[in-house]
């Protein structure tokens, strides 16, 4: 009789781990059978200079809106089908847990505690950005290393006032720290030229500079002092939304390793590539694990485009950022944008 027992229990354990097998696709997570059903995904965004703002037309635009976009693509097939729902910092988390929105395109850099303290999951980096300082031109400052004795605009009570003292009693150096209540009253005095330079996130700063009297006059340092990985952020628990969304940035960045562009994308799947091929959805069965069509990739890269496209466009020198990639470049190009294939 045990063993009988132990047999069916055997049997039964087998059982549900090749039941969904022969090709299957896989039961629709929460998340994605919701986005399906009210037929557009719903993404958190916080108004930022090139990440995220409303054009003339009242439309979203930015790195963050096409990322969106690039989201829906792959499930809906259709950039149109995501919609914006504007967050403050502080409200970003609680509308993401209260499921007021499926995607969080705007979040805070990448943390231990905010990654595993807020039930929240980073689905992956699309900007390597950091701490960084913006100089005049006319000063000659190449880097960092010859701040010493400068003064700085700095934001009050924030990591930037942290990160800017430790760096400089590291290395026994000399600056006078300007202290202001918010960044935007930060950067009206240094534009008003009270302190030499002005520190924040690199991004950031690529934003302040275009709003600068001379924008021209300014330059963004190449030095960071700190990591400030961003990324979308997902719920905990939903795995196979959080793997849309990853492999959505994934494909992004394959796509342009392997020059697969929005211009381009059509004439791709002639490709006789194996790699671009199985991204394309040509061969082989890649979506349905995602719960996704196999041409789930050909659809973020021909109604968005790749990595490059989207960065060139919103932040690069296709944009009034004028950003260099830098650390966003690609890994074969000196950057840390590497992903793993779809295969």
């Amino acid at each position: 009789m045990m063993r009988r027992l132990i047999f069916v229990f055997a049997a039964a354990f087998v059982g549900a781990i090749i039941a969904p097998g022969a090709g299957a696709q896989t039961d629709v997570g929460p998340t994605l059978a919701q986005v399906v059903k009210r037929g557009y995904i719903i993404c958190g965004v916080t108004a930022a200079p090139g990440f995220a703002q409303r054009d003339g037309a009242g439309e979203w635009r930015g790195f963050d809106v096409d990322f969106c976009r690039a989201v829906a693509s792959a499930v809906l097939d259709d950039p149109a089908k995501a919609r914006f729902v504007e967050l403050s910092p502080k409200a970003r988390v609680g509308a993401l847990l209260a499921g007021a929105v499926d995607l969080g395109a705007s979040a805070s850099p990448w943390t231990q505690s905010r990654d595993a303290g807020q039930k929240l999951i980073y689905a992956g980096v699309f900007l390597y950005d950091g701490q960084g300082f913006i100089v005049r031109r006319q000063r000659g400052f190449d880097s960092i290393q010859e701040l010493d004795g400068a003064s700085v605009c700095i934001e009050q009570g924030t990591p930037y006032e942290l990160d800017v003292a430790d760096y400089f009693r590291a290395r026994k150096a000399k600056y006078e720290p300007r202290l202001f209540a918010s960044l935007e009253d930060a950067a009206k005095a240094y534009d008003d030229g009270k302190c030499d330079a002005l520190t924040a996130d690199v991004s950031t700063l690529h934003g302040v500079r275009i709003g600068l009297t001379a924008p021209a006059d300014h330059a963004v340092l190449a030095d960071v002092l700190s990591k400030s990985p961003r990324g979308p952020l997902v719920r905990q628990g939903d795995d196979q939304w959080l793997n849309i969304v990853r492999w959505t940035l994934f494909a992004m960045i394959d796509a342009e390793e392997l020059d697969v562009s929005k211009a381009n994308a059509d004439a791709a799947l002639s490709s006789e590539k194996p790699q671009i091929r199985r991204l394309l959805g040509v061969d082989g069965a890649h979506g349905d694990d995602l719960g996704l069509s196999q041409d789930w990739a050909y659809r973020i890269i021909k109604h968005v485009g790749n990595y490059a496209d989207v960065f060139e466009r919103n932040l690069g020198q296709g944009a009034p950022f004028a950003m260099e990639r830098r650390l966003n470049a690609l890994w074969s190009k000196g950057g840390l944008m590497y992903a793993p294939p779809v295969r």
